[in-house]
């Protein structure tokens, strides 16, 4: 069961260069669109594909320079004794090693036999295919046809009903050596089909074969007294793909649901996995519920300690990034003219975020908020610059966290910061930090946001806000949860010199305070969801005047997402 070692890609598409050494079982490609994640499917297909004849043309060049040739270069291990034949491959067969990832001419004792192949494509878009080795001095030559197939990958596309008839490099033709002789079958039945067709053709075509036959009559041309019109023997003609599955019914398989049909040839290579072992899967989610994007990893042998497949997947759902491991996902970035993937891993804090907050894995930048507040607090300004014209986060590419809590803000942000995400901090000022740590963050590139000295995100409210909109929060809250609460939060915060009546008339710096302290009472704190501190964001504070400091805090956050 042969496994990819190595891929080095060189010009192609987005990609100027790539090196990667990835898992022999799942390996899933997670990030922004346009990272290359697809491209990098696309060239294992095109340099181990079965294909004998590729159309490329100049937009498969890295920044259309077809001056620069496109390279695709992937090294295979676990090797069967065809591939280790040395009449066949000897001097083409090299040595590996895995764990130092390096690549040698010359096989060792304590290196895996490999062989690299490679695909070519210069500036006529001819591809060419060869094996490569230093020491091989002969011409160069590419693997035999046989041994293509046998490597060639499955893909599951948007259309993936090609693997449920006996293709050539169909599934269901590497399930087993047994194969439908439909020679005399087809013949008989054309010959029948032939037959009743020209019965029924008479009533329905006379007049034609009646005008026909006067010409030819006229002409001279010795047709007979009466034509037939009859299947042409040449048009019934049966290529590949004429025995294809069918339900008890009937009903061609190749009509099942997209989804469907996805699921059942997963599972048809993993019983193929003897033959083939590498499959190819963009965007695994398409037409997949939840509980069948489970199903569907699970019979890539997700979860099995020992995968029976070298799966390579893409994927954009949350819900596929929760269920695999960190050391099956992989994140693709490109930085400094290269692109890279890079491991997530299964350190505590990392896999715990994975499990956490999937969906931030897939951003360009995140934003860890200490709780639900500042969570919602950000949505909701989002929401009102979108009503504004303003591109959402979004469509920046930006995602929000909650770290539940000071202590734990930076066990979620350095998760991130260490796989090297753009990551921020969005915290209160009441409870700081071990200042250590932050200062280790910011020392990382990592940018820190924060109310001002001592403040939390109700006091920056009531005390920023114009009177107005101070009221607007204070009505607010009397509709959730009533007057009565409120007032007695009100009095217990200023042990009893203020009711809710002084507080909604002649506001003061000091009631402002009172109304910030009760805003966040441990029982019952005003907006400490993200739902209700999401509506009064978007409803309340978006539309106020506030003083400068706190929308500078503000500006500063969207100013950092928006540079990415």
């Amino acid at each position: 069961m042969a496994r990819i070692r190595q891929i080095e890609i060189r010009n192609f598409r987005s990609i100027r260069e790539f090196i990667w050494w990835p898992a022999p079982g799942i390996n899933c490609l997670i990030g922004p669109g346009d990272a290359g994640k697809s491209s990098i499917l696309d060239a294992i297909d095109l340099c181990l594909g079965a294909r004998r004849n590729i159309q490329f043309t100049d937009a498969d060049f890295h920044n259309l320079d077809v001056a620069a040739p496109i390279s695709i270069t992937i090294t295979i291990g676990e090797l069967d004794d065809a591939l280790k034949n040395m009449e066949s491959y000897g001097n083409y067969l090299r040595g590996c090693d895995v764990v130092a990832q390096t690549i040698e001419d010359e096989p060792e004792t304590n290196c895996e036999t490999v062989l690299t192949l490679q695909l070519t494509v210069a500036g006529d878009l001819e591809p060419v295919w060869k094996l490569i080795s230093g020491r091989a001095q002969t011409e160069p030559r590419n693997l035999n046809w046989s041994d293509r197939l046998r490597l060639s990958p499955t893909r599951i596309g948007v259309v993936a009903d090609y693997n449920l008839a006996w293709r050539r490099g169909s599934v269901l033709n590497r399930l087993s050596e047994e194969r439908a002789d439909t020679s005399a079958a087809l013949a008989n039945a054309a010959r029948e089909a032939r037959s009743a067709f020209g019965d029924e053709a008479d009533s329905q075509l006379g007049n034609t074969l009646k005008i026909v036959a006067t010409t030819a009559k006229e002409l001279g041309v010795p047709v007979g007294d009466k034509l037939k019109a009859m299947l042409d023997a040449h048009s019934v003609s049966f290529s590949g793909g004429t025995v294809s599955l069918h339900s008890e019914g009937g009903v061609p398989l190749k009509n099942l649901g997209l989804g469907s049909t996805r699921l059942l040839i997963a599972g048809l290579q993993r019983k193929a996995a003897t033959q083939a072992a590498i499959i190819l899967v963009d965007e695994l989610e398409h037409g997949l519920e939840p509980h069948r994007i489970m199903r569907f990893l699970g019979s890539l042998g997700a979860k099995e300690k020992n995968p029976p497949l070298q799966a390579f997947l893409t994927t954009h759902s949350p819900v596929a990034v929760r269920e695999l491991m960190g050391d099956q996902l992989f994140v693709v970035r490109e930085s400094e003219g290269k692109h890279g993937a890079s491991m997530l891993g299964i350190e505590d804090p990392v896999q715990a975020t994975i499990r956490a907050f999937p969906e931030a894995f897939l951003a360009r930048s995140v934003v860890v908020c200490e709780g639900a507040s500042e969570v919602g607090f950000l949505r909701g300004i989002d929401r009102a610059g979108v009503k504004r014209g303003k591109p959402s986060v979004m469509a920046l590419g930006a995602s929000f966290v909650d770290a539940g809590g000071c202590d734990h803000i930076y066990k979620r942000a350095n998760a991130f910061q260490c796989l090297n995400y753009r990551v921020c901090v969005f915290r209160d000022d009441d409870k700081k930090p071990e200042k250590a740590i932050e200062e280790a963050f910011v020392a990382l590139g990592g940018e820190l946001f924060k109310w001002r000295d001592g403040r939390t995100i109700e006091d920056e409210l009531f005390l920023s806000l114009t009177d107005e909109a101070t009221l607007s929060l204070l009505n607010r809250a009397v509709e959730i949860y009533g007057r009565d609460l409120i007032a007695a939060h009100i009095a217990s915060e200023s042990d009893g010199k203020f009711t809710i009546d002084d507080c909604s008339r002649n506001l003061d710096d000091e009631k402002r305070g009172v109304l910030g302290s009760a805003a966040r009472n441990k029982r019952n704190s005003w907006f400490k969801t993200i739902t209700w501190m999401e509506a009064i964001a978007e409803e309340i504070v978006a539309e106020a005047e506030a003083d400068e400091a706190f929308w500078t805090v503000v500006d500063g956050v969207w100013d950092w997402i928006a540079q990415a």
